[in-house]
């Protein structure tokens, strides 16, 4: 087995490993598509995107010639994240996850590594407590059969200008810095991100991001100092989707988990905020996403 870093002429042939090995798990135990559209294609968004962010991030596993698993990472001052991992059924049995979670750890070296992880694929959460991560929170994966009506008053969409005030609101909840990915968002040269703002007294109380693309229909990521902000916030980006996306509510907000039942929403899913090394001391609401992490 060989790592090495993904290559530009291998993102589609990438994109297709992601839609087979994700997809099909999906379809297979929670009878549910995990892409919008469902079409391998659309699954080019994450090396588009994270390359874009984060170039030459992402590893892949070789063997024999062909990829047989992959796994994208963002260094952060702060910590690393971890991103999307795939393994090729073709090769199962051969620690490709493993493999490839080691080599990440090394490169992080003492920074702390932060993921987002399924906690009903069993497979994927023992690899990284098997490794020493530990979950430190917990989130519902909730959607809606239809679009809601909330209301949004309170919020605006958001500005270049208003970076600084949403990474100092993001070290203040937080204590990490994510600047790069806010530029990303506000320049939005694919025409896929939006953002809004909650504000009291000219201060900012609240930020939400969404990405709207048929490889990833999501809210997040956000932060917000209380739940009515994060609800108004949540009206404010579904006002950007014509069909239900996905949205991360934090199980530690019953305030704000209740409005979103009573506004008609469903769990899909659940997941694990998960950390190696010092974990980050949360306070307020905090919404995470796939895209990016």
């Amino acid at each position: 087995m060989k790592i090495r870093s993904l290559q530009a002429h291998e993102w589609t042939d990438l994109a297709h490993l992601i839609h087979s090995s994700t997809h099909k798990w999906y379809q297979q135990n929670l009878n549910r598509d995990c892409f919008p559209k469902g079409q391998p294609d659309a699954c080019r968004i994450f090396p588009e995107i994270y390359e874009a962010l984060d170039p030459g991030c992402c590893l892949i596993a070789e063997i024999d010639g062909k990829i047989a698993g992959s796994c994208f990472y963002h260094p952060h001052d702060s910590h690393f994240s971890l991103g999307i991992m795939n393994a090729s059924s073709e090769f199962a049995g051969k620690g490709v996850a493993k493999r490839l979670l080691a080599e990440i750890i090394n490169r992080a070296e003492e920074k702390p590594i932060h993921l987002v992880s399924s906690g009903l694929n069993l497979d994927s959460y023992s690899l990284y407590t098997r490794a020493g991560f530990r979950p430190t929170a917990i989130y519902q994966d909730m959607t809606f059969p239809e679009l809601p009506q909330i209301d949004s008053s309170g919020t605006r969409p958001a500005q270049i200008a208003d970076i600084p005030a949403i990474v100092q609101l993001e070290e203040e909840l937080t204590g990490m810095n994510r600047n790069k990915y806010y530029h990303h968002f506000m320049e939005n040269s694919e025409n896929i991100w939006h953002g809004s703002l909650s504000e009291k007294n000219g201060e900012l109380t609240g930020f939400l991001f969404s990405v709207n693309h048929p490889g990833s229909a999501l809210l997040g990521p956000g932060m917000m100092t209380n739940d009515p902000d994060a609800l108004a916030l949540i009206g404010a980006e579904l006002k950007n989707f014509t069909t239900p996306p996905l949205l991360l509510a934090p199980a530690n907000r019953p305030e704000l988990i209740s409005q979103l039942y009573k506004l008609g929403a469903r769990n899909c899913e659940i997941h694990f905020s998960q950390t190696l090394g010092e974990a980050p001391k949360t306070t307020g609401v905090i919404m995470p996403s796939f895209m990016p992490e």
